[in-house]
Parts: structure tokens; C-alpha cells; sequence
């Protein structure tokens, strides 16, 4: 299976001298396309660090992080900040969205920034796949929160990019609306051949990836394919993460 995302000894330290810290150490994985990937880890271990490194929004101090065929550490900012409006989706905790915009609007702002005209179809496809139909002249505050993070997660989408990285996405919400995200996030996958690396900090939002890594003190310590509620939360806890 070919590797979407690829990071090959990649190191990040923060600081110098006496004061650095390292939040990341000589990691080596390759992420697989059409793959769902759940990244876990006790505070502090370099999960939110990986992520950002992946998805070139930090530099590594050292390694080399592949997005395809594109080496992303030869990139001037400019040309990264173009990688990640064309060929990369994010999906926040936070949501992000813009209130003074539609649900429409919200969804094709990357297309609007990159200069790029809508395909009518797909964004009708997208809106029914996220189960927004209807609501796509509402505003975010007419929205509950899932739907809300539907919306980001159609934005994150709409450019038909090859991976979609997500940072606590199901964070700020209630169990049963975090189910129905992660659903989601499993049908993408299942049904768009999309890939997905999810930070996490829970087993049950975990087990609906197909890899759980698992880092501490910035290394991937140990990996699980086809998670469990159970077997996630047993290695969390081995790792001093209780949960």
C-alpha cells in the first residue's frame, strides 16, 4: 500500500542549549493511503508535534517529512502554505468557522482562498455524505456543535485532498455527537477512499481508526492495528496515560 504521508528520522527540538526540549525523536512511520490513523499519547509525549510536523505547519529540526512525492522541508513558506490549502484538510477542535458566513461559504472557503471555482456536484455529494442537507444556508450559531464540526469537516474535504489530519476533533463534544463524527470520519475513509490521522487522547474515539500509534517522550513506543476500547486504554495506561 503507498504511503500518503512519509516521516523518515524526523526530530523536533524546541529551545537551546540547557533549555531545549525535544519533542520529537528520530520518528520513522509512513502513513498509508485510503488508511484511518489515531495517534495517541501521554501528555507531553509529542503527539500535537507530529501532527504538525506531518502536516507542514512546523519544520522538523531534522528528518524528512514526504507528502506524496513532495519533500516538504525544501519548501519556502509561501509554497507550504499553498501545500496545505491544495492538497491537505484539517478538521479542529475548535471548529473555526466563520460566523458571518453560510454553511455553504464556510465549506468552499479554501476553493474561494486558492482561487479555485466550486464543482457543483461534489459539494452537493460532500453536504449529503456529512448529512447537512437543508442546512446549508444556516449560519454557525444556528448550529449544534456536531453539526458545526460537520462543517468543518466537509471544508476539510472539499478540495479533494490526499490526507485529512484532525486535532481532538470529537474534544469539545458530548458523547453521543462524537460518536456520530467518528462515524463519519469512518465512512470517509471506507467510503472516499480518504486518509485520516487523528490526534486523541480517547480509546473509544480511537477505536474506530485502523492504527493506533502510540508515542511517548517524542518516539512512536508501540502500535496497534484493528483497536479495541480495551486494548487501547491497557497500553495508555501502561504508558502512564491514565485514562
Amino acid at each position: 500500500m503507498n504511503n500518503v504521508v512519509r516521516l523518515d528520522a524526523v526530530s523536533k527540538v524546541y529551545g537551546r542549549g540547557q533549555s531545549a526540549v525535544a519533542a520529537l525523536r528520530e520518528v520513522t512511520i509512513g502513513i498509508p493511503k485510503g488508511s484511518f490513523t489515531a495517534v495517541m499519547g501521554p501528555s507531553g509525549s509529542g503527539k500535537s508535534t507530529f501532527l504538525h510536523c506531518a502536516a507542514g505547519l512546523d519544520r522538523p529540526t531534522s528528518g524528512s517529512v514526504r507528502l506524496g512525492d513532495t519533500e516538504l522541508s525544501a519548501m519556502n513558506e509561501t509554497e507550504l502554505t499553498e501545500l496545505r490549502r491544495e492538497r491537505i484538510g484539517f478538521v479542529f477542535q475548535a471548529f473555526n468557522l466563520v460566523p458571518s458566513l453560510t454553511v455553504t461559504q464556510n465549506i468552499t472557503l479554501p476553493l474561494r482562498l486558492a482561487g479555485v471555482r466550486t464543482d457543483e456536484a461534489w459539494l452537493r455529494g460532500i453536504v449529503e455524505r456529512v448529512g447537512l442537507t437543508g442546512r446549508t444556508d444556516h449560519r454557525p450559531a444556528q448550529l449544534s456543535g456536531g453539526q458545526q464540526q460537520r462543517v468543518a469537516i466537509a471544508r476539510a474535504l472539499v478540495a479533494r485532498p490526499e490526507v485529512v489530519f484532525g486535532d481532538e476533533p470529537t474534544g469539545a463534544l458530548d458523547m453521543m455527537t462524537a460518536r456520530d463524527v467518528l462515524t463519519l470520519l469512518r465512512e470517509v475513509v471506507d467510503g472516499l477512499g480518504q486518509t485520516v490521522v487523528m490526534v486523541t487522547h480517547d480509546p473509544i474515539a480511537a477505536s474506530y481508526a485502523d492504527t493506533v500509534l502510540f508515542l511517548a517522550d517524542g518516539r512512536i513506543v508501540d502500535s496497534v492495528t484493528a483497536p479495541t476500547v480495551d486494548m487501547v486504554a491497557e497500553r495508555m495506561t501502561r504508558l502512564g496515560a491514565y485514562v
